[in-house]
């Protein structure tokens, strides 16, 4: 439905109140936007860019006029105005383009002034059949493999999510040329290997969905544990990552999509009691359950319990969230049904082997086995020379050796992993840990 704001148009309020307003329309709408944009023009690239000079059009035009009563149908009519612009630009120097040009002119052009509404064509960027498909082929190519791993978490940020350059450049502490570098690479990689504006074809589909569902997922990571900088989490990061898988189960229901909700969701519910008052972190152990979201739990295991029923079988992601849900659901770290999570862990080490899978599952093993069982997996992997340079390995093999008064060894690996980790308030944990022994 369309967000029509109970604001006469043309008259003006207060800036800082009509630029709010913008972002907000954005951030919520954004996706159905450019979405419909790309559909109209078959080219995501020119979609992309003039959603983007609508949007700057209206953080100068909304404050001084007012905000429109339709604020979406005013930013979809400008982008199409400033799309129709674009190709008679191009006309004179592409046959093709004057064609599409003069078509797209009998559709009806812009008049009285920006942002005009009523005109012919406009049912095209309104068709209710379309608008799901539109958010879902965005999500499909913004992940498209063609495009590299940064590419597509940056790409699917700001088309999907909403997200400025500064925000996304803030959220994984790169500079803002560097996202916007990444995001412009990402548009013209798109255009130079003619990636076509659509949702793949179902034989296609599920090796793209694996793409999509793991920039969300790489997304939620970043923002759970901050990989870098000051701060242990970035929730706000971690929340749109929901927010999209959200939106994917709604346009995708497949098993692994409702799996990585319920993951998303399940992992999000501890956040309240993740961090203490200063922004310190609070280990598992110290959590004071009572505080995390019993909503979000909720909805964690109804969408595990969706995953269940759709599949045959749960995958790596719904494999993660039954992992989370028997966290979830202990009372105590003491409570927790550890043989059940060790089972977990050997099956997603099945359908999803990785050393990170491995070191979890030995984490899994010492607390249902002792910490002897759990540091023999854990040497197995410091023989075999994996997650090299990764702060994990020493970091979980510290903590088994203190637990088995090894605590010169202890020390020695809890300092490696402070050496190791990149994020500040984690490296403190490590540090503190190795101090105390």
């Amino acid at each position: 439905m369309t967000a029509v704001v109970p604001h006469d148009e043309g008259r003006a309020d207060d800036g800082a109140a009509s630029r709010r307003v913008v972002e907000a329309v954005w951030r919520i709408e954004s996706s159905r936007i450019v979405g419909a944009l790309a559909r109209y023009t078959n080219d995501f690239a020119l979609a992309e860019d003039v959603a983007s000079e609508a949007l700057a059009e209206a953080l100068v035009a909304w404050p001084r006029d007012g905000v429109p009563r339709d604020p979406v149908a005013w930013l979809l009519a400008t982008g199409r105005r400033r799309a129709i612009d674009a190709f008679r630009r191009r006309s004179g120097r592409d046959d093709r383009y004057a064609a599409l040009a003069r078509d797209l002119g009998e559709g009806g052009a812009v008049t009285g002034g920006p942002g005009t509404v009523a005109e012919a064509g406009d049912d095209l960027l309104w068709d209710p059949d379309k608008i799901e498909d539109d958010r879902l082929a965005l999500l499909f190519v913004a992940c498209h493999p063609v495009l590299s791993k940064e590419a597509r978490v940056a790409l699917t940020l700001r088309v999907v999510a909403g997200l400025g350059s500064e925000e996304i450049a803030r959220a994984f502490l790169v500079p803002v040329p560097t996202v916007q570098a990444r995001i412009t690479r990402a548009k013209k990689t798109l255009t130079a290997a003619r990636v076509p504006f659509e949702v793949p074809a179902a034989e296609d589909r599920a090796e793209r969905l694996g793409s999509v569902l793991n920039v969300v997922y790489l997304i939620f990571s970043e923002g759970s544990t901050a990989s870098g900088g000051d701060d242990w989490m970035r929730p706000d990061l971690a929340y749109e990552a929901v927010r999209l898988a959200r939106v994917l189960t709604r346009l995708s229901p497949d098993p692994e999509t409702f799996g990585l909700l319920a993951l998303l969701e399940l992992t999000a519910a501890r956040f309240p009691a993740r961090t203490g008052p200063d922004g310190e972190p609070v280990l598992l152990e110290h959590q004071d359950r009572r505080r995390w979201d019993r909503s979000a739990i909720r909805r964690g295991r109804d969408a595990l319990a969706r995953a269940v029923a759709v599949g045959r079988g749960l995958g790596p992601y719904g494999l993660q969230a039954a992992i989370a849900e028997q966290h979830d659901v202990a009372a105590s770290v003491a409570e927790t049904d550890w043989d059940r999570i060790v089972v977990l862990y050997e099956a997603l080490g099945r359908v999803a082997p990785s050393p990170v899978v491995e070191l979890n599952r030995a984490v899994a093993v010492a607390m249902a086995s002792g910490p002897a069982a759990g540091l023999g997996l854990v040497d197995d992997l410091v023989a075999r020379e994996v997650l090299s340079g990764s702060y994990l390995l020493p970091s979980v093999r510290g903590e088994l050796l203190a637990r088995l008064g090894r605590r010169d060894e202890a020390r020695g690996e809890l300092e490696l992993a402070a050496r190791l980790c990149g994020n500040a308030r984690e490296r403190g944990v490590l540090e503190a840990k190795a101090a105390a022994l």
